[in-house]
């Protein structure tokens, strides 16, 4: 479908003009065990709720349809271990029969429909398993990343109280084993709740010790359970009971639990497969992303699924298991017909083959579209990719609280005008403003504090776990009548939306207010940078001034300081004197966290010499220590002030 014939503007006034109309007709593409009373109900719950009075089940329409409709030999999920060398395909059939039996297996252990169930694995199937298994009966999952350490799970365990812990032996990374079992067994001395059991996956690179009466090795718990011949049913749930929680940080420091309900988010991940992302049943989709992360719930596990696709689920990194063609490997091996991944991991990508050399080894031609999100995806990075991988590259934008995009290019209804540096337009159901810090609409072109008016659409959070008040005060105080992304950015004239950063990255230079996320877009059109974070750095005199930190492309050969001179002239020459950019600093690497999201507020604080905290979803906390001596070296800090 070109341009000329796409179906968006009608769709999407459509969504506004008559969402529950619209909404029950996208409600048409699950089943249903009994179909809702009202689609939208204005009086229930924070700010209303999609679906009321209906009955369905997720994993019923993930797994079982599918199987009753002669797909059952078809993969449901293509495991890929370049970690361990491992490789694994799971038919539908394998799939039901798998959560079935683990179904069983949590109801031997005591957990009932509403209990919550903790998951602490790694990216294995059995991962997936666990949360189809608690979906099939009701449980309520709340995945905890694998790299969490144990005041971090601990934390999500005394929030959750879950009646069953799911874990596995140990994680696998390029470059060490990490122990899981000794870092669940330290988070529960930490807190007052204690989980019924603990059934714990034995892989084969690591074996776990396990506590007695507590503790239950899950092949035992299996093989008991599937020589019985015991399985579990789908059962029935109400459309807003909840279906997951999964936290996200706090800045009180308690993390926030942000709740998914049934059948709301269901509908939307449905949709979204077709509408946006264009991807049809039989297909292979893959996200490279972890399970632990919104992405991996939503575009793993739960879309792929409910669509009948095949998903891709990879346990590597995008360089070093074993290179740079890592993804091109995967996608050529298994017919990935989409990609979805984090701008980082292809700055990665790029900096270890500028080239793109490695690309020319593979038979990519079964690959459509490439599908960005995470953070801001740099115009020079798009580009880039564009053009050495010959498909299109749709920058979309979303939040772990919607659960599904609020914008993209909807390749499903039609292309529409690709603009480079912007997500999109809205999808339907998102209606969304830029507003002053008054709360009052601006005109096109010019930025502010980005807002979405209420009800959010179906597949969005209702509320936070066991915290109404909390999810008002956080996210629909500051705009009466909105929802606040604290995502600050503009809207063109035809609709397509920039995002510039977090509100908390938009600085205030002598009074003007600039995006870091823009000069972040010159910095990264040179042609010897592959990656670099732009923050704002205190100043006496003009309140604060931006610093640039820039990581160079492999092979570069030219002095840093002479890059770095031409940085900062760019930086004059594109955005102005207004900018006050004058300083660039070459490091090695950037701080980031485990899905790749660069730690720019704690950059901030060591350049301010602030006290901080280390994040805990940080992947090495050396880089940290790196950026300190970076700015030590230029007489910008005395001492770095972690804590």
């Amino acid at each position: 479908m070109t341009t000329d014939d796409s179906r968006y503007q009608q769709t999407y006034a459509r969504s506004m003009q008559d969402p529950e109309g619209f909404w029950r007709e996208a409600a048409l593409g699950i089943d249903w065990i009994a179909p809702p009373r009202s689609v939208f109900d204005a009086d229930h719950g924070v700010y209303g709720r999609w679906f009321t009075g209906g009955l369905c089940n997720v994993c019923h329409n993930a797994v079982d349809r599918h199987v009753d409709a002669g797909r059952g030999n078809q993969p449901a999920i293509f495991y890929d271990s370049p970690v361990t060398g491992a490789k694994r395909t799971v038919t539908y059939s394998e799939l039901q029969a798998e959560v079935r039996t683990l179904g069983a297996m949590l109801r031997d252990l005591g957990v009932e429909k509403g209990d919550r169930v903790v998951i602490y694995m790694p990216m294995i199937p059995e991962a997936v398993f666990a949360m189809l298994a608690c979906a099939r009966i009701g449980a309520v999952h709340s995945v905890v990343f694998g790299g969490f350490a144990a005041a971090e799970l601990a934390s999500r365990i005394e929030d959750a109280r879950p009646k069953v812990i799911l874990s596995a032996s140990c994680g696998i990374e390029p470059s060490r084993v990490v122990a899981y079992k000794p870092l669940l067994d330290l988070a529960l001395t930490m807190v007052s709740h204690q989980p019924e059991a603990c059934l714990v996956f034995q892989r084969p690179e690591l074996a776990a010790s396990l506590k007695p009466g507590r503790d239950h090795d899950w092949a035992q718990a299996r093989s008991h359970a599937a020589s019985a011949g015991r399985g579990a049913d789908c059962a029935a749930m109400g459309a807003t009971e909840p279906l997951y929680i999964l936290y996200t940080s706090g800045t009180t420091g308690k993390p926030k639990g942000v709740v998914r309900d049934t059948a709301g988010y269901m509908v939307a991940l449905r949709w979204s497969m077709d509408g946006l992302y264009g991807v049809a049943p039989g297909e292979v989709f893959w996200s490279a992303s972890d399970i632990g992360w919104v992405v991996g719930h939503s575009y793993i596990v739960y879309a792929p699924l409910l669509t009948g696709c095949t998903t891709v689920l990879y346990e590597g990194k995008p360089v070093g298991t074993p290179d740079a063609g890592a993804f091109w490997r995967v996608i050529e091996e298994y017919k990935v017909s989409a990609l979805f991944t984090a701008p980082t991991a292809l700055r990665a990508i790029k900096k270890e083959d500028p080239d793109g050399r490695l690309i020319g080894d593979y038979d990519l031609s079964s690959l459509r579209t490439l599908f960005l999100a995470g953070e801001r995806a740099d115009p020079d990075t798009v580009v880039w990719a564009e053009q050495k991988l010959g498909v299109p590259v749709v920058d979309h934008w979303w939040q772990t609280e919607t659960g599904w995009a609020i914008a993209g290019n909807p390749v499903g209804l039609g292309w529409l005008p690709v603009k480079v540096g912007s997500t999109g337009v809205p999808m339907p159901g998102y209606d969304v403003r830029i507003l002053d810090e008054g709360g009052h609409p601006v005109a096109a072109n010019k930025m502010g504090s980005i807002a979405i008016k209420l009800p959010l659409p179906p597949g969005c959070l209702p509320t936070l776990w066991q915290q109404d008040e909390r999810f008002r005060e956080s996210y629909l105080v500051d705009f009466p009548g909105y929802y606040k992304t604290a995502d600050a950015g503009f809207q063109d004239e035809n609709g397509n939306l920039f995002i510039m950063g977090r509100t908390d990255d938009i600085i205030n230079v002598a009074g003007h207010r600039l995006s870091t996320g823009g000069m972040e877009e010159v910095l990264a059109s040179h042609p010897d940078v592959a990656e670099c974070a732009v923050i704002g750095m205190h100043d006496a005199l003009k309140g604060e001034v931006p610093c640039g930190f820039v990581v160079l492309k492999s092979g570069v050969e030219r002095a840093p300081d002479e890059i770095e001179r031409e940085i900062v002239a760019l930086v004059r020459d594109q955005i102005g004197p207004v900018a006050a950019f004058r300083l660039a600093i070459t490091v090695a690497r950037l701080p980031k966290t485990r899905s790749g999201k660069i730690l720019r507020g704690t950059m901030k604080k060591i350049a301010d010499a602030e006290s901080w905290n280390m994040p805990a979803t940080i992947d090495d906390p050396a880089t940290l220590d790196e950026i300190a001596q970076a700015l030590t070296a230029r007489g910008l800090v005395k001492l770095p002030q972690g804590a």
